[in-house]
């Protein structure tokens, strides 16, 4: 057996820059390369290898930690999770900025590789700076509290431990089923130590992501539960997206006369003006949606995990005899919901349980018209939505109607947290597959400026826009500035309602008069938060970063900068100043939030029994 010795840093980055996968015979490079912010622990181990032995990896600058790996999140999530960055940081606060973002990729099931460094494993240099010190188990470090939002958690205390750590992450990555952030912890002294590594570790390796097909009395069950069903309703997921399943749905819905409705994740499976499109569904969903679950005797949900936003905190669906099909490639999201489930990749069981059914000469029991009335009826709120002028200003529902007509069709719209989720969800119309990126399994506040630099990374031919509330970009948009060093434009479409007014809204709608959620000076007399709006000129500050920036305070405004932003050739920001409040509400929905039992406020308390007794309309499975 030859050898080479290396460092543990460097063998890792040679084996990283080995990894391919094959899907459907297509070949692709599985690690793009790294993004990284360097620190003690990781400077002079992993940054000395990035420095000199990289290989082909391409090295890119965070500029804060938590938002370089939602970058990289989201460039594997536009990528179909065919390829991957890998994330570096320092031990201490470097690593800890992680962890959000590592819980963001775990919950939305995509594959992120994180790199913390770590305390020296021989414990001579003790304690040294951002250590946690923890008395009660001196093993501990920062990088522990990566082990709950992570798929496959390792620590490399010595060298040669990378063989095998190395390939269980691969392993973990690149499984459809399991995959999610994936965590090598690094002690600093470690990295820097050689090692007589196997050439074998360092030769081109091809991961087959082999698409898993239905097991035989699986589809037999899935078909029989489908072919007794006269109001079938399919909820489409994130993971038809994953599975390059979006024309083997529109055949499947077709060919059986079966309505769609769609979660965040699965937006823009079907084009919106498709004949079976419902809209969105669950507690940011559409009428038409709504009113087709709530009716619905079979619900198959392919590639979704049932969040509770999904199914209305399982209060979605009113048919005492509704039963649900769950195809999934993960037994864990097959079995929800007390569902039948068929574990399988998307495409492949959409294309088995067509040709089953189709032998069977099934179609759905839908009346005539009803679909298209449904679909008719939502098309006219949203026209009237996107239209609504407001005597304050402009509304926010209004200026995503601009947004929506002037920017192209081939655009992707990133978005995560906020209210502006629930306005897209039910109002955005895309027309193209991959042009709605929406983070909302862990819905992160700060995800969006990252997220479409990742986007950016992943598609460079297309326009890549983050709409984004105030609160949300105050909380994170330091991937700006790294989007203008790799001269990858970005367009930021910031909505300024003065606060977090998703969350004011949720508070007064459950009896409060608000509370701590707006962006106001301290008012004298009574020390609250309720005096004027603070005066926040985002254009200046974008300005000030490097951006390119205007304001859109008009649907005219909006539309003539939106125009000229388009031909900016860096990053712009538009900011875009709506009135707070104008977003849209529930539509036959609801929501479980907890509300006080005891309180001053009859209001609150009023808020209370309405939602207990809607508590106990919901299903439990």
């Amino acid at each position: 057996m030859t050898t080479t010795r290396l460092t543990m840093a460097q063998a890792l980055l040679k084996f990283l820059d080995a990894q391919y996968v094959s899907v459907d015979g297509v070949e692709t490079k599985f690690v793009r390369g790294v993004m990284g912010i360097f620190g003690h622990g990781n400077v002079t181990g992993l940054g000395e290898a990035l420095e000199r032995s990289a290989g082909d990896l391409v090295y890119v600058q965070g500029k804060n930690e938590q938002g370089m790996v939602h970058a990289a999140t989201a460039y594997a999530k536009q990528k179909n999770r065919r390829q991957i960055w890998a994330c570096t940081s320092s031990i201490g606060p470097g690593a800890l900025n992680m962890v959000t973002a590592a819980a963001t990729a775990t919950v939305n099931r995509i594959p992120v590789l994180l790199l913390p460094g770590d305390n020296f494993a021989c414990r001579q240099p003790d304690p040294v700076l951002q250590q946690i010190e923890a008395s009660s188990d001196y093993t501990v470090s920062a990088a522990d509290a990566f082990k709950p939002v992570s798929r496959y958690w390792d620590r490399i205390s010595r060298p040669e431990q990378l063989i095998a750590a190395a390939r269980q992450a691969i392993r973990v990555l690149t499984d459809p089923a399991e995959t999610g952030a994936v965590t090598l912890a690094l002690p600093q002294d470690v990295q820097a130590e050689a090692y007589d590594y196997p050439d074998s570790l360092f030769e081109k390796t091809v991961h087959a992501i082999d698409r898993r097909p239905p097991a035989a009395q699986g589809l037999m069950r899935a078909a029989a539960r489908i072919a007794a069903s006269k109001r079938p309703l399919i909820i489409a997921g994130g993971g038809v997206h994953y599975s390059e399943a979006t024309g083997d749905l529109a055949a499947f819905a077709e060919a059986f006369g079966i309505p769609v409705a769609e979660t965040q994740a699965g937006k823009s499976a079907l084009p919106w003006n498709h004949p079976l499109n419902l809209g969105a569904m669950g507690v940011t969903g559409s009428l038409a949606a709504n009113r087709a679950a709530a009716k619905a005797d079979l619900i198959i949900g392919i590639g979704t995990r049932y969040s509770d936003f999904t199914t209305s905190s399982k209060w979605a669906f009113q048919r005492e005899d509704v039963s649900f099909l769950n195809l999934n490639v993960n037994s864990a999201d097959g079995a929800k919901l007390g569902g039948e489930a068929l574990i399988a990749d998307a495409k492949e069981g959409l294309q088995a349980l067509k040709g089953i059914l189709s032998q069977k000469g099934y179609q759905a029991g839908y009346e005539k018209g009803e679909l298209a009335g449904l679909k008719s009826e939502w098309d006219s709120e949203v026209d009237r939505l996107y239209a609504a002028e407001h005597p304050d200003g402009l509304s926010q529902t209004r200026a995503l109607g601009v947004i929506n007509e002037v920017i192209s069709p081939s655009s992707v719209i990133v978005c995560a947290a906020g209210s502006l989720p629930g306005d897209l969800h039910r109002l955005w119309r895309p027309a193209e597959p991959k042009t709605y990126h929406m983070e909302y399994g862990f819905s992160c506040m700060g995800y969006e400026v990252s997220g479409a630099l990742g986007v950016a990374l992943a598609e460079p031919d297309r326009e890549v826009y983050a709409l984004v509330g105030d609160g949300s970009y105050l909380m994170m948009h330091s991937e700006l500035v790294t989007s203008l060093q790799e001269g990858r434009k970005i367009t930021i479409l910031l909505f300024d309602n003065h606060g977090f007014q998703c969350i004011h809204n949720l508070q007064r709608s459950n009896g409060s008069d608000g509370f701590g959620n707006e962006f106001r000076h301290r008012e004298e007399g009574t020390g609250r938060l309720t005096g004027d709006y603070l005066p926040i000129d985002f254009a200046a500050h974008a300005r000030a970063l490097g951006a390119k920036a205007y304001k859109g305070r008009t649907p005219a405004e909006l539309r003539e900068a939106l125009l000229q932003a388009r031909k900016e050739t860096v990053t712009t920001l538009i900011e875009i100043p709506v009135v707070p409040g104008t977003n849209t509400d529930g539509y036959e929905s609801w929501w479980r939030v907890e509300v006080p039992e005891v309180s001053s406020s009859n209001k609150v308390t009023d808020a209370q029994r309405q939602m207990a007794a809607r508590s106990k309309e919901a299903r439990t499975y």
